[in-house]
């Protein structure tokens, strides 16, 4: 012990004895995030303005708190969940091109000569698609050649799985996971805990899903309706590109903020600055916070009772008057950002698409809930009943009647479904109370 008291006060300082703290590296705190709007932490009447039409109950409104976050301004787009997708396709591909042989595409060595396995990706050695070695070697990853359709080489779809690892926080925080544990050692999943439920690792998740969007949705979901050719066009064509995604499950969601936070995290470590927080898909409480756009107690994001403003126009895409789809503009989804947004500066919120929710949907959440950021989720596999796999959906789509479009309406669709109606937004916790309050300073305080 004696020496390691000889060894700290041995060690040159330049702080002359004071408490300064560490220097950590450089954090992007009051970043504008593209394409992000900064939401202010509050509180608000969660539920408030009217009844459960689903089950003819009446929703009890309850106050609730959210902190800071920041907010996608639109719905992710056609465009945007592209990027995702030919990042799956271009990582599986430098990996079967690597295992094949061709050289450059795998890391297989670190800068001190220490072999790296499982050997890490080489995004800047370009794929060559007119080199006859590296087409053979991604044949596997296209259509068959007999199932091509007019002889076409595409991309096939099933092969396009992206692999993930995350936390189980809710289930590392709970100390009764093993009575045997001593309690100096609950608190953390990060201890040195006995075998089974004790160890880090038991509470680390694999993930395995298919990012491809179900394209076929607008077919399936519409019987004796003409929607081939969106089911064609949809996703891919450019025509599309700023129309919001559809046909992406819960899933399939909470994979892509999990591909962008890593996306976003690994630039950062590039330019040696300090990690964002990660993305991830809206609390319900979020996401009905920011639809209200401060204004309370009014059920739409443009603040009055009523979904036409003084000329008579339409303020969402929904289903008016019973089936008249085009008297709001929209016959089905419309360009993110068609009308005018909310006193928050967020776009769509009513209409257009709905969209995912982190929560699990029950009927009980405002009762069962804690009032400071509330959340309820059950993470559910694939063998749970059906019941455990609702998922709340938020805002009504174009396809709704206006009921359904109020900030304050609640639905809900499985996790593993796609629809050609629901769609997503991201948001990401701000690491602060509002911004520019990192500085220690009284002024801050209160």
């Amino acid at each position: 012990m004696a020496a390691v008291v000889v060894l700290l006060y041995g060690c040159k300082s330049s702080d002359k004895g004071e408490l300064v703290g560490v220097k950590n590296r450089p954090y992007f705190e009051d970043i504008d995030l593209k394409g992000m709007v900064f939401i202010s932490q509050g509180n608000f009447s969660m539920g408030a303005g009217t009844q459960n039409a689903t089950y003819g109950t009446p929703v009890q409104p309850r106050t609730m708190q959210v902190t800071s976050f920041y907010m996608d301004e639109t719905e992710i787009t056609n465009n945007e969940y592209r990027q995702f997708v030919n990042y799956v396709f271009d990582s599986i591909a430098r990996r079967t091109l690597g295992e094949a042989g061709l050289e450059g595409f795998l890391i297989e060595e670190d800068a001190y000569g220490e072999p790296i396995d499982p050997a890490i990706l080489n995004k800047k050695t370009k794929i060559r698609m007119d080199d006859q070695e590296t087409r053979e070697a991604l044949e596997d990853l296209y259509i068959a050649e007999k199932d091509r359709f007019y002889n076409r080489r595409t991309i096939n779809p099933a092969k396009l799985n992206y692999e993930y690892f995350w936390i189980d926080y809710a289930e590392a925080a709970q100390k009764e996971s093993n009575p045997s544990v001593k309690s100096e050692y609950q608190g953390s999943m990060f201890a040195s805990r006995p075998k089974g439920l004790n160890n880090r690792s038991s509470f680390i998740k694999k993930e395995v899903v298919n990012v491809y969007p179900d394209t076929l949705c607008w077919v399936h979901d519409y019987t004796y309706s003409m929607n081939e050719d969106f089911s064609r066009n949809y996703f891919t064509s450019s025509a599309y590109d700023n129309y919001p995604v559809v046909g992406v499950s819960w899933i399939q969601a909470k994979a892509f903020c999990v591909w962008r936070s890593n996306y976003l995290n690994q630039y950062l470590e590039s330019i040696d600055y300090a990690q964002m927080n990660d993305y991830r898909l809206p609390t319900e409480a979020e996401w009905e916070y920011a639809a209200r756009g401060g204004i309370s107690g009014q059920s739409y994001p443009w603040g009055g009772p009523y979904v036409r403003n003084p000329n008579g126009c339409f303020l969402a895409n929904y289903e008016p008057l019973k089936g008249a789809y085009d008297d709001d503009g929209g016959v089905k989804t419309l360009m993110v950002g068609h009308y005018a947004p909310n006193d928050y500066g967020l776009y769509d919120m009513a209409g257009n698409v709905s969209e995912w929710c982190a929560d699990s949907y029950s009927e009980t959440t405002y009762i069962i809930a804690n009032a400071l950021s509330p959340y309820y989720n059950y993470n559910a596999a694939d063998n749970d009943a059906k019941a455990m796999k609702r998922k709340v959906i938020r805002g009504g789509s174009w396809k709704d009647q206006k009921y359904f479009i109020q900030v304050q309406t609640r639905s809900y669709e499985y996790q593993d479904t796609s629809k050609s109606y629901i769609g997503f937004r991201c948001v990401q916790p701000y690491l602060g109370r509002v911004k520019g309050d990192n500085l220690k300073t009284a002024s801050n305080i209160y």
